[in-house]
């Protein structure tokens, strides 16, 4: 996907998560240039759901996924 593509999937999936109660959740935008790695950081570092953001550790897919911690109100 493109960034323009990817964003409003990504704000779908980060509000959803939160209405379910999720507080941990996995962004998978693969490796490749990081582009988009970059891009899915830059969205969430301003999103008002999300406590924390990075990559995720090497058994959850490493540096092509990004691990989101939820807000807890």
């Amino acid at each position: 996907m493109t960034t323009e593509e990817a964003i409003p999937h990504l704000e779908a999936f980060i509000y959803s998560s939160f209405q379910a109660g999720l507080r941990r959740v996995w962004v998978v935008h693969g490796k490749g240039s990081g582009v988009l790695r970059r891009e899915v950081g830059r969205y969430l570092s301003s999103h008002s759901l999300v406590k924390s953001f990075g990559p995720a550790d090497r058994w959850h897919g490493g540096t092509g996924v990004t691990e989101v911690v939820l807000s807890d109100f």
